[in-house]
């Protein structure tokens, strides 16, 4: 019961990560908003939720797990019908950031209370659980979405939450009991705002760079001065202040199992998200995809990962950590190699294949890089270490997404320049060269050349995310699985169950 309540309040944050997204075009008619100030919907949540994520494990310190747990699911919950019955632009965004606030700590701590409330060698079929839940929230959320508001209207892709929320609520209050806080420690109010801004400026940086011409606008260039900044500040503050009293515990950084699962995290959130980002775009701009069809062909890569992460659920513990990861990592580029090669002509089988296989290698990473990244971390530190391995994941989905969006927009007009080249009076290709360079010829051309050129950037794109996956196998070498001998952490399973 444990499981299942925490499971639903995972699942209602990763939903919301993306169901908002198919809706922002109903939303800008409704709200009478701008292309440009529609966006800070999904901007709020995702900044709010990067600044509050790093504050978890002090709150878990300071409450207790239980009570922090109950007011992110009250609070997100709330949030939710504050979203649904928005009538401004402004109301909305607001409410998203509350979203965001209480969001954030729902996915570490679940990942926290399964971990606590299963023995060590029961840890990798708990993370298969979580890995499921949180990954079926990008699955979904799409397709979701989409539905929701052609038969609704938007405002049910926040309704949608309500009931959910008050299932979990109920559970958490119901089985989960309370435990003395950990720690009772002062709050590092100094690394905290130093931190918050250079997340936040992060985040801003990489969600409206595309838009801003990166460093061709002074926002841009204002956000990467207080990232800069900030983040020196935040360096120097912490690496000066006693083991134990400042924002982040830098404790955390010297086990090598953990700062090598948080690299790796960082590639499979930069990865796994940008390829999902770009799949969407190149189905419907390229091929004529409608919406529901580019959902459905891409939704077989959720089942291939929810099957692998079942079976290897089972396989962490009796297999070592790094032959699983090695070969997760090796299945999800073979699948990033197939789709460099893709063309403008392909059936969907074409598209659902590779996406099945990519979702079969991810879950053969993300549930044994889960286990390793914190069989030797101490339950004590798990709260915190919890909410830094998702800010990690979260800030490479969000540098992924970012470049490859950079990317395919350079490297489409870099591939047109090119292509406009051979079109020439002299080249024999083109049959007629005088028909096919004037009037309403030039322009099919000109049209042509350009949906090749955008394909030959999308290939660019997965030929970067498979070198960056091949990449990071050899840090795998750095992983240490933790000692048979070693008696497994001792957990009060009476106050949690």
């Amino acid at each position: 019961m444990i499981t299942i309540s925490i499971m639903l309040a995972t699942v209602i944050q990763a939903l919301d990560g993306t169901i908002a997204n198919v809706a922002l075009p109903h939303m800008q008619g409704s709200l009478s908003a701008s292309q440009d100030q529609i966006t800070w919907v999904l901007t709020s949540f995702i900044v709010a939720a990067a600044i509050a994520t790093p504050l978890n494990g002090w709150l878990v310190d300071r409450y207790g797990l239980k009570n922090v747990f109950l007011a992110s699911v009250a609070g997100f919950t709330a949030a939710s019908v504050l979203c649904g019955i928005s009538a401004t632009l402004t109301e909305i965004v607001i409410a998203r950031m509350l979203q965001g606030v209480f969001g954030a700590a729902l996915v570490p701590l679940s990942q926290a209370v399964l971990l606590d409330i299963n023995p060590r060698e029961k840890h990798g079929s708990a993370m298969a659980v979580w890995g499921m839940g949180v990954m079926i929230g990008p699955i979904l959320g799409p397709t979701l979405g989409g539905w929701l508001t052609d038969q609704y209207n938007w405002r049910w892709v926040f309704f949608i939450n309500v009931p959910i929320g008050a299932i979990a609520f109920y559970g958490i209050w119901r089985y989960i009991h309370a435990t003395p806080a950990a720690r009772r420690v002062r709050f590092d109010t100094f690394g905290f705002v130093t931190l918050s801004v250079a997340i936040g400026a992060l985040q801003m940086l990489l969600d409206r760079g595309e838009q801003n011409d990166w460093f061709g606008s002074t926002e841009t260039w204002v956000e990467a001065i207080l990232l800069a900044m900030s983040a020196a500040y935040f360096i120097a503050h912490t690496a000066t202040r006693p083991a134990g009293q400042s924002f982040i515990d830098y404790r955390l950084l010297l086990n090598s199992n953990y700062v090598t699962g948080l690299l790796l995290i960082f590639i499979v959130g930069m990865v796994l998200f940008a390829t999902r980002a770009l799949m969407p775009t190149m189905l419907q701009g390229l091929m004529g995809y409608p919406a529901m069809l580019a959902g459905l062909v891409t939704a077989p890569s959720g089942l291939g990962t929810m099957l692998s992460m079942l079976v290897v659920g089972k396989l962490t513990g009796r297999v070592d950590f790094r032959l699983l990861l090695g070969i997760g990592f090796a299945v999800t580029g073979f699948s990033l190699w197939q789709m460099t090669q893709y063309t403008l002509v392909l059936s969907q089988s074409d598209i659902v294949w590779p996406g099945v296989i990519q979702g079969i290698g991810m879950g053969l990473v993300f549930v044994p890089l889960s286990a390793a990244t914190f069989a030797t971390l101490s339950p004590q530190m798990r709260a915190e270490g919890t909410a830094l391995y998702s800010l990690i994941r979260n800030i490479g989905s969000s540098i992924g997404i970012a470049l490859v969006q950079t990317l395919l927009v350079r490297n489409t007009q870099i591939a047109h320049s090119s292509l406009v080249e051979h079109v020439t009076i002299a080249n024999p290709e083109l049959g007629n060269p005088a028909a096919a360079l004037a009037g309403s010829g030039a322009a099919a051309l000109n049209a042509e050349i350009s949906r090749q050129a955008s394909m030959i950037a999308y290939v660019d794109d997965y030929w970067l995310m498979m070198i960056l996956t091949a990449a990071v196998i050899p840090a795998l070498l750095l992983i240490r699985p933790p000692k048979r001998s070693a008696a497994p952490a001792q957990v009060d399973h009476a106050a949690l169950e």
